[in-house]
């Protein structure tokens, strides 16, 4: 079953059980998947759904964090609900040990031995970690620490 399937699965479902914040969030990723396929004019693998289910779990992150800035915890509340609905659609994050060894990996391919060639290893660390979540950031912060 796709992550697709198994949305348009889930809505229903949440319909039926009348859980109001679960079909507000899965209406919202079924929106945004169709907006894309739309924008594509065709329909979207595995990969470009957990794309898109990425960009919606980083959007959150970044309410969640400006939220608690505004001293707003009813909305930060909220969007950490609707986090951890978004967060069970992805498949398993990359532990921080596959991530050294990717990157470890990468380095030894590409010959990197400095700050400069740090693109080239991302992509080639990311190219490891297929399949799996990688926060970006936190990949590029690791790739910067053994490298300078």
């Amino acid at each position: 079953m796709t992550i697709a399937e198994k949305i348009q699965k889930d809505l229903t479902d949440a319909m039926r059980a009348k859980e109001e914040l679960r079909l507000s969030v899965l209406r919202g990723i079924k929106s945004a998947i169709k907006y894309k396929e739309t924008e594509k004019m065709k329909t979207l693998d595995e990969a470009e759904t957990i794309q898109i289910l990425q960009t919606l779990v980083k959007q959150r992150k970044e309410s969640i964090d400006q939220f608690g800035k505004g001293n707003r915890q009813d909305l930060v509340d909220k969007e950490t609900k609707e986090l951890a609905i978004l967060e069970s659609y992805l498949p398993a994050g990359a532990s921080d040990a596959e991530m050294d060894a990717a990157i470890a990996k990468a380095i030894s391919e590409t010959g990197a031995n400095s700050i400069k060639q740090m693109g080239a290893v991302v992509k080639a660390a990311k190219a490891h970690l297929e399949g799996k979540v990688v926060d970006g950031k936190a990949l590029s912060d690791r790739v910067r620490a053994k490298l300078s």
